[in-house]
């Protein structure tokens, strides 16, 4: 298998029209595992708009995969991609079942990251959490990025309007000490 970009047990790849019925098995199996924090498209209808969506301007979406086995182990998102001044995006992103917790997703978003900032021209990615997803807060965390803010009522998910915390993380500047790693930004 082709990665975008590897390392340790994950690699990141693009979604395929091929991938629906192991994408949509892994979503159906780590249902409860998501729950009440995302749905994960679990049919074929949501799936072809999944992929529609992440071939639009604004969007990018990958897959995280296994590198023994070649398995979809999660997959992550950028929404709201705008260049200019801004340069960001907002970062989404799930584990399935049975890789969560085995250090595949942090590396993997990790990879996604490197990708966003290098390949993307990405200087600042935000990832939204809802407060009680200790699992998403731990990979951001690990990853370093930095709480920014808290936001009542959101994004509507599971049939609400549920508060989150905004965690960001921006590219390093070129030239500097610690240049090739995303630094953490903010104040919080």
């Amino acid at each position: 298998m082709r990665y975008l970009r590897a390392a340790g047990p994950a690699g990141i790849r693009r979604p395929r029209p091929a991938d629906e019925a192991e994408f949509i098995a892994a979503a159906r199996r780590s249902r409860e595992l998501h729950h009440p924090w995302l749905a994960a498209p679990a049919d074929p209808a949501a799936y072809a708009a999944y992929l529609a969506k992440i071939r639009r301007r604004d969007h990018s979406g990958y897959l995280i995969c296994d590198r023994a086995s070649g398995q979809i182990a999660g997959y992550v998102n950028i929404s709201g991609i705008l260049h200019g001044a801004l340069r960001g995006g907002y970062l989404g992103y799930a584990a399935f079942l049975p890789y969560s917790g085995t250090g595949h997703a942090s590396t993997g978003i990790g990879l996604v990251i490197e990708h966003a900032f290098t390949v993307l021209g990405l200087h600042r990615l935000e990832a939204n959490i809802q407060p009680a997803n200790e699992p998403s807060r731990r990979v951001a965390r690990k990853l370093g990025f930095r709480l920014e803010g808290y936001s009542p009522e959101y994004l509507f998910i599971d049939g609400a309007w549920r508060d989150h915390e905004r965690w960001a993380i921006t590219a390093p500047a070129a030239g500097q000490a610690g240049a090739g790693r995303p630094r953490a930004t903010g104040t919080g």
